[in-house]
């Protein structure tokens, strides 16, 4: 497949809130440096190329883009990138956003946002990106502890205008089910892959009977996190992926996609080369022996 023919149409369609989104999108965190992110010894991406990728993303299809006003480096931030290269924003580019983790200019991680901060947050999205009003926003969570407080803070805002709809960020299902006692969620994002532990991928299936998206981050990273995919992958990935001619971050893409229909990808990258073949990962179609194959026991769990 050339990269002429990629489209990220190719991964199928999930309606996320009232908009339909390409599954395979684009997520930004790796756009204001190069190596691992937040790191304060990354070197910025060059401008330039950070604004190519996402403008080239677009041309590829890509219709949904993850970011947050955390995701900057020392001289890059990820939503003013996205509002560089893309404003005015195409008609059907949906934007999600993440509320609760805050850094300090000096890139210090500061405590999580309790509800009377998250407003500020929102605004801070707003001011970035160069909208009025923000179509997702999801609460980041870290913890088990009740979140019906701050989420409560932003259904206030969707009340508000300031936000459309809402969603979840590394949850459990119990948070789950007290933030859609409060408001609709569209969304979930969380840790997943190949190797995921069998309550997350329980989790996914709560969330497709329910009709709400779920949105796995380092699907391709794994437990290399913000460093990117740092453990070699096993025997069966690389057997599939030899067996279609292409990389091992694209197998792993392609077996996230295969989990449900309503699960949308979002890998990152700053080179439009990986960009073309994360992308082209949505067209693959992997048989039921691979997908047995690659659902065994593996020493790289997420």
């Amino acid at each position: 497949m050339t990269s002429q023919t990629v489209n990220a149409a190719d991964s199928g369609t999930w309606m996320l809130g009232d908009r339909t989104v390409n599954r395979l999108g684009f997520g930004t965190m790796r756009l204001p440096q190069t190596g691992e992110a937040f790191s304060p010894t990354a070197p910025p991406r060059d401008r330039d190329q950070a604004i190519a990728v996402l403008r080239r993303a677009v041309e590829l299809g890509v219709n949904h883009l993850d970011t947050a006003a955390f995701y900057f480096s020392s001289l890059r931030s990820a939503n003013e990138l996205v509002n560089r290269a893309l404003a005015p924003y195409p008609d059907d580019l949906v934007i999600t956003t993440k509320v609760g983790p805050g850094r300090a200019p000096s890139g210090d991680w500061l405590p999580h946002a309790d509800p009377g901060r998250l407003r500020g947050q929102v605004e801070e999205n707003l001011r970035q990106l160069g909208r009025d009003h923000l179509y997702v926003v999801n609460l980041r969570v870290v913890g088990a502890d009740s979140i019906a407080e701050r989420f409560g803070a932003l259904a206030e805002l969707r009340e508000a205008g300031l936000v459309r709809h809402l969603g979840l960020s590394n949850v459990r299902p119990h948070h789950l089910a007290e933030a859609v006692a409060i408001a609709p969620v569209v969304c979930v994002q969380n840790m997943y892959g190949i190797g995921a532990p069998r309550e997350q991928s329980e989790f996914l299936d709560l969330c497709g009977e329910q009709g709400i998206a779920f949105v796995p981050f380092y699907a391709i990273a794994g437990t290399g996190r913000t460093a990117g995919a740092t453990v070699e992958d096993g025997p069966a990935i690389r057997a599939v992926a030899r067996a279609h001619g292409v990389g091992t971050a694209q197998i792993r893409l392609a077996w996230t996609l295969h989990r449900g229909p309503h699960v949308l990808a979002i890998p990152g990258t700053g080179d439009p080369v990986h960009l073309a073949q994360n992308v082209a990962a949505g067209s693959l179609r992997l048989s039921r022996d691979e997908l047995d194959a690659l659902d065994s026991p593996h020493p790289e769990e997420v």
